[in-house]
């Protein structure tokens, strides 16, 4: 059983006025925490707190949480809403303030005879990289308040100028971009019956601490071939001034996902998740000594 929420990201919603996709980070957050300690994530139960009720706002909302729970072969089997007045706030001038949260249940892969934690794993294990191709819904506090600092109240209007631009007009909109749901990839890594040892979902902060969870046993990694940071984030780090060091503590920086497997399965591991649609690579590998290293291109980042 997993119970989260999306956070601040809500507030990116309220601003853009634009809740189809918030459903995507919903289920992201519940269910990819599952499937990371091999649980195939089944039902799902959400409850909306609302400080006055929009019914509009809520069937966009469920539009877009019908089309993930679908990705993910998931059913929404409850969910409550409860209006509760000033107790909840948001960004003023929205339709309706909210807080969105969901509790998941999934059954242990029949692969599986205990739950994945990472402590069957042993130095020279691969690490793969599941490609995120959004913020996912951790670190908003930091890029809203840099955003903020830089442009003012309404920063969410400010033209977007990252090299992807052609895919986004503002800022707004180039952090709202939904959640990548990994579940349905991990099952069919699982249904093949690659040896998996671990797997890190990033989220709740960056690269190294999410990993640290499975690294039992005194194990460090060397992560050496990371995917490269989302362009929205390099040019955060940009103009905010915010160092490589800070980017990957907080943010995913482009990675959802990682995986230990053992070595002589990691290309194997790579090709049965590009056959389920997703961008995976071998980004590192575990080490005898403990503490994890990233090598990219800001230069050589240690945490202990």
């Amino acid at each position: 059983i997993s119970s989260d929420g999306i956070g601040t990201k809500i507030e990116l919603g309220e601003r853009l006025d634009k809740y189809d996709t918030l459903g995507y980070d919903l289920v992201a957050m519940t269910a990819d925490d599952l499937i990371a300690a091999g649980f195939v994530p089944t039902n799902l139960s959400n409850i909306i707190d609302v400080n006055t009720l929009d019914y509009d706002v809520v069937d966009e909302m469920m539009r877009g949480l019908h089309d993930a729970c679908m990705f993910s072969k998931i059913a929404i089997t409850g969910g409550e809403i409860a209006e509760l007045g000033n107790r909840i706030g948001g960004f003023p001038g929205a339709r309706m303030n909210f807080n969105w949260c969901s509790t998941a249940i999934g059954v242990l892969h029949p692969s599986l005879d205990k739950p994945l934690s990472g402590a069957t794993a042993q130095a020279g294990d691969a690490v793969v990289a599941l490609r995120s191709p959004s913020f996912r819904s951790n670190g908003y506090s930091l890029a809203r308040k840099t955003l903020q600092r830089l442009f003012g109240d309404n920063w969410h209007t400010t033209p977007y100028d990252g090299t992807d631009a052609d895919q986004y007009a503002t800022w707004g909109e180039a952090l709202l971009a939904p959640s990548l749901i990994y579940a349905p990839a991990l099952t069919a890594v699982l249904d093949a019956g690659l040896p998996l040892r671990g797997a890190a979902h990033i989220t709740g902060g960056g690269v190294a601490d999410n990993f640290k969870r499975v690294l039992k046993n005194g194990l460090g990694a060397v992560l050496d071939n990371l995917f490269a940071p989302l362009p929205a984030m390099q040019r955060l780090c940009e103009i905010g001034g915010i160092s490589p060091e800070t980017a990957y503590l907080y943010w995913n920086m482009g990675n959802g996902m990682l995986l230990v497997v053992a070595p002589e399965a990691a290309e194997a591991t790579v090709q049965q998740l590009a056959q389920s649609g997703y961008q995976a690579q071998v980004a590192g590998y575990l080490t005898a000594e403990a503490g994890v290293t990233l090598r990219v291109a800001a230069g050589e980042l240690k945490y202990a």
